[in-house]
């Protein structure tokens, strides 16, 4: 649907949608199937100005906003998630730069994402530190000039292709206020003393990089510090508070072309020698299924556009993840369920929709942490 999209807004949406068809699409199942991440895909929608737009003109990005990321993002996911994944989060973590980084950072490193020259990483969740991020354990400790850093992270996107990443560190042990101990850190990927696997038998967005990363004695300048000491947690809960809008998008996305694949196979499939959209369980189906996705776009976009005006809802951000996540798994479920037996088959794109989904109610804070920041604002 439209709402009141800009002529511009229509035309970046048309734009994302026919590379994803042209350019996505072709390559989904073999990426899927394979585990590989695309460079190739990643390289033509830089070309295409479709990565990185809320990074400001000076920096080499269109300058955009949030409601434009998530309208790209929507449609990538609606062809496929994890190969959204490659372009979207291709830019992932850098977030922290833009919002709290210097200006000698920010000409440094957000450039070349934007070129498709390099590819940042978020690294956050730990093995045993996942939405309590609080509770993280890597270590960077002052010597000299530099920070001395040590620890492990795990299922980082983009882990093993980074050039660079963000690391949450702790960086002060004496404090007794567990929210101020942290920091936010750029790291090279290729400094010496890191090493980072390829996750791989995941469920879902298998064209998507996800990797465990140790650290060991790495050092990096003091200088690549973002933004204060101890204002790591807070800095990553304003970076969440945007970036759960784009997670909320993907569910749309996803969610949305789960229905345009039903569609067509209902109205081409017969059964009992009619058609199985004449049925009118199937349309009920088909109509829970689309008012869903509408509203879930319509809070998904709702959110995103109080991040441009300056006035971030982390309550309605939270809803849109939570909502959207839940929506797409239960749409994705249903679209499979009225495919039959062919959409248990990969011969189908559906039945990797339904894999994908999954996903969306559990990274960058699972449901259940959604809901409890929801109702916190309530109280």
């Amino acid at each position: 649907m439209d709402f009141d999209l800009t002529e511009e807004q229509r035309m970046i949406r048309d734009t994302a949608y026919k590379f994803a068809v042209n350019e996505m699409a072709p390559v989904a199942q073999e990426c899927d199937r394979e585990e590989k991440y695309s460079r190739a895909v990643l390289e033509k929608a830089c070309e295409a100005g479709l990565v990185g737009p809320v990074i400001p003109e000076q920096y080499g990005g269109a300058g955009l906003g949030w409601v434009e990321q998530a309208i790209i993002t929507e449609q990538f996911a609606r062809i496929d998630l994890g190969l959204c994944l490659c372009v979207t989060a291709s830019v992932f973590g850098s977030e922290h730069i833009l919002f709290f980084g210097t200006d000698e950072q920010k000409k440094k490193y957000l450039p070349p994402l934007v070129s498709g020259e390099a590819i940042s990483a978020g690294a956050f969740t730990e093995p045993d530190a996942g939405t309590d991020v609080a509770s993280t354990r890597t270590r960077a400790v002052k010597d000299g000039t530099d920070y001395v850093i040590n620890g492990n992270k795990m299922f980082i996107t983009n882990g093993t292709i980074c050039d660079y990443m963000c690391v949450l560190c702790v960086t002060d042990t004496e404090t007794e206020i567990r929210h101020k101990r942290h920091s936010i850190i750029v790291v090279e990927a290729d400094r010496p003393g890191i090493t980072a696997n390829k996750i791989k038998g995941k469920m879902g967005i298998r064209a998507s990089d996800t990797a465990e990363i140790a650290f060991e004695d790495v050092r990096v300048p003091q200088e690549n510090l973002i933004g204060k000491e101890g204002r790591g947690f807070y800095q990553l809960m304003e970076f969440f508070d945007a970036t759960r809008t784009m997670v909320a998008a993907q569910g749309v996305g996803l969610a949305q072309g789960a229905l345009d694949k039903t569609l067509k196979y209902v109205q081409e499939r017969k059964t009992f020698g009619r058609p199985l959209a004449s049925n009118q369980g199937i349309q009920f189906q088909l109509a829970e299924m689309a008012t869903k996705i509408e509203l879930a776009r319509t809070l998904t976009y709702k959110a995103a556009w109080l991040v441009d005006q300056g006035r971030t809802n982390p309550a309605l951000n939270a809803m849109a993840k939570y909502f959207a996540g839940e929506m797409a798994v239960w749409v994705c479920d249903k679209a499979l369920q009225m495919h039959g037996g062919y959409g248990y088959i990969d011969e189908y794109d559906v039945q990797r929709f339904y894999r994908d989904a999954k996903i969306l109610e559990i990274y960058e804070g699972a449901k259940e942490a959604e809901k409890m920041t929801i109702a916190r604002r309530l109280f």
